[in-house]
Formats: C-alpha cells, structure tokens, sequence
C-alpha cells in the first residue's frame, strides 16, 4: 500500500462549508410540482363533474321553474326543461368545436341526435322504475300515476343513488280505510284534479345519515318541497306545488 492511496478527499467538507450543494428550495422543487399536479388534476375533475351534472339539472329544475314560475302545464314545462337542456348540450359541443381548433359550429345532424338522447332519457325516466327502487309491486306499477316532473326527478336521483327505494306514490281514500285513518283530502299521494299524484315518499330507514341529507338537498335544489318523517316508518316525503286553482 502506497501513502497516495491513504490520501483522505476532503473536497465534500469544503462543498458544505462554504454552503454548496442543494438548497431547501431547490430540495422542495419536486414536491411543489406534485402539488401543483394534483391541484391541477383536483380542479379538471371538479369541472367534468360540473359539466356533467349541469344537464340533468338543467332539465329537472328548468321544468319546475316553468311551471311554479310561468304556469306552464305539466308535459309543456318538461318540454322547455327538455329544450334547455338540449340548447346546454349544443353549447358543450360547440365549445368543444372551438377548443380543437373547429369553427364552434354543429351540424344538424348532431344536433338531431343531442335531440333524440334527450327525448329518448326523458322516456324511459317517465315509463320505467327498476323493481329494485320499489318497496313492493304495487308501487312499482303506480309509478306512472307520479306527476311527469316528479317522475323525471325521481328517476334522476336513482342514476346516482342506485340503492334508493320508494316507499309509497299514489294512494286512494280506501287505502285511509283500511289501515283505520280518515282519508286525509289534502294529501298530495291523493290524484289530483288533473290526475296525477304530486308526493313521492323514499326510503330514509337504515340508510347512512349524510345520504338521506344529501338526497333531501337534491331535491331542494331542483325546485321540490321535502318533509322528512322520522319514527318506525322513517322516510323523506317529496313534493310538488300544487298549480294556483283556477
């Protein structure tokens, strides 16, 4: 063994004594960059979801607006609710025509079909509950005797709230009679005059708590009137305001 080899390199003491190498911000540089990322991320997410909700409410709380508001008839404000939302969804595309470098312009024939999506959801909310968000049969097939605009709301809560259950629509003075109550004539689960049923009840028994909150704010926020019930028979009543008696 030869002195050089025991020479000691002393050149990383001198680097940390005249303070060289990475600085704290230099060292943090990388963490900001994450940060930023995911806030980023956080902030395209938030809006997809905007986008994505914005039509469903457009059509629910546009037509009850048309009807509470401008007295529109039952199927004549779904309609409005229904052409709104198809105007918000040619706006989308137009939007995205822009954003790619188009000239925002929609052909007809997209347009058509925005139409016919719409329609064709707006059908299958008014005809069709699953027998898994009908407490029995029976509610199941009274389901179309709900007000059109209830029908439409109710049908789009259950595209999110896949487990939610209902637990009475319509019902009749003989009904009062058998479980032993005087008819109760101002009940909205009673046809009205024109013939609908304007109050739904849903399931708020062994659900978790925030759920039952956020499905009442649901429906707050797209123009309905809600009671919650508690007790042994547990539920949140939905309603829709009944026209001005002309």
């Amino acid at each position: 063994m030869t002195p050089d080899s025991l020479r000691i390199d002393y050149s990383d003491l001198g680097a940390l004594s005249t303070g060289e190498g990475p600085s704290p911000g230099q060292a943090e540089g990388p963490a900001k960059e994450k940060r930023g990322f995911f806030s980023q991320l956080s902030r395209w997410i938030a809006l997809l979801l905007f986008l994505a909700i914005l039509p469903f409410f457009t059509l629910v709380r546009g037509s009850v607006f048309l009807r509470d508001e401008y007295g529109f008839g039952g199927w004549s404000a779904l309609g409005g609710g229904a052409l709104s939302t198809v105007l918000l969804l040619v706006i989308y595309l137009a939007a995205g025509s822009l954003r790619f470098g188009g000239k925002g312009r929609v052909p007809r024939s997209l347009m058509k079909g925005v139409g016919i999506l719409v329609a064709a959801y707006c059908v299958f909310s008014l005809l069709y509950l699953s027998a898994g968000n009908a407490k029995t049969e029976e509610i199941r097939s009274t389901y179309t005797s709900l007000h059109p605009i209830l029908r439409v709301g109710v049908s789009t809560l259950l595209l999110v709230d896949r487990d939610g259950v209902l637990t009475a629509t319509g019902r009749t003075p003989e009904d009062y009679a058998a479980w032993g109550l005087p008819a109760n004539e101002a009940s909205l689960h009673l046809p009205q005059p024109d013939g609908y049923v304007y109050a739904v009840d849903i399931r708020t028994l062994g659900r978790p708590e925030w759920r039952n909150r956020a499905v009442d704010l649901y429906f707050r926020l797209v123009g309905f009137s809600t009671l919650r019930h508690t007790g042994t028979a547990d539920h949140l009543h939905v309603s829709l305001r009944l026209p001005p008696a002309t």
